[in-house]
């Protein structure tokens, strides 16, 4: 039961680091043109 007062924190400190890094990546722009990369290994050189 002791467990709970570390793994509760832990996992909403990382939670709380995952949304970061997501949003970070939005708004870097990380997301905005990923159809043209599916497609460019689909073209023939």
């Amino acid at each position: 039961m002791d467990i709970l007062f570390l793994l509760i924190p832990f996992s909403v400190v990382l939670a709380l680091l995952i949304m970061v890094a997501l949003g970070w990546a939005v708004w870097r722009g990380q997301f905005e043109s990923v159809e043209p990369e599916g497609e460019r290994i689909l073209d023939a050189d």
